[in-house]
């Protein structure tokens, strides 16, 4: 039986392919606020400067191709039973050949009714317009869990994390919650590593955690190399 290895990324993993995170810069992303454009309240306010910008991400998300991380991660699969949950929206994950993938706060490439969340619908790297609608008649918006809003995947991603043999953090800060308390889900004895090259201030209650002070695909590099002496 291959190992159990669970993966929980955040935006540090698709920094080295190009795309910002809004911690970069004080709290804006791309030169927008974040409660204009991350918020249900900014969708309220101005549904256009929310599409405007997401139509952005979309496009450069489509453009953006995997790192050396995210191909790492694809590659373990030949030895380990891995789960990737990810609080990236981008795809790189699936670009790079990772074939179960968990989207935390959902994906760009999709979209859907402002009024059921169920009927979603995929369209890739192409614009939404105000006044496009859904199947129901209601204005389609893009497939992101805002701040503020509900994890819809939070319970399935806490029994991945209560099955995991093997835990790795890359590239999140674990600031944002529910997110951030995935790894109390991981059982102490189980080896977890963080990889980060700031390792800002990380609190664990659990036990077994290993940190390495290096960007996402430098950590996966050499932690590659030593997981493979353990599968």
């Amino acid at each position: 039986m291959r190992k159990k290895l669970v993966v929980l990324t955040g935006a540090g993993m698709s920094a080295e392919s190009g795309l910002k995170t809004f911690r970069d810069t004080n709290g804006l992303w791309e030169n927008y606020r974040i409660e204009d454009v991350a918020t249900p309240e900014g969708w309220a306010r101005n549904p256009q400067i929310v599409l405007d910008f997401y139509n952005e991400r979309r496009k450069q998300a489509a453009e953006a191709k995997p790192n050396r991380g995210h191909e790492i991660l694809a590659k373990l699969e030949q030895y380990f039973d891995v789960q990737i949950i990810t609080q990236n929206v981008d795809g790189l994950h699936e670009k790079a050949g990772s074939t179960n993938v968990l989207h935390l706060h959902g994906e760009l490439s999709k979209v859907r009714s402002v009024k059921n969340e169920d009927l979603v619908y995929e369209i890739g790297d192409k614009p939404i317009a105000l006044g496009e609608t859904a199947q129901d008649g209601a204005q389609l918006r893009p497939h992101i869990v805002w701040f503020g809003e509900m994890v819809p995947m939070i319970e399935n991603a806490a029994d991945i994390c209560l099955n995991a043999e093997i835990f790795i953090v890359v590239g999140t800060s674990l600031q944002v919650y529910p997110a951030a308390g995935l790894v109390g889900y991981v059982g102490d004895q189980v080896h977890k590593y963080v990889v980060d090259p700031s390792l800002p201030n990380y609190s664990f209650s659990t036990k077994n955690v290993e940190f390495i002070q290096k960007t996402a695909v430098d950590g996966l590099e050499e932690l590659k190399e030593r997981l493979l002496g353990m599968g």
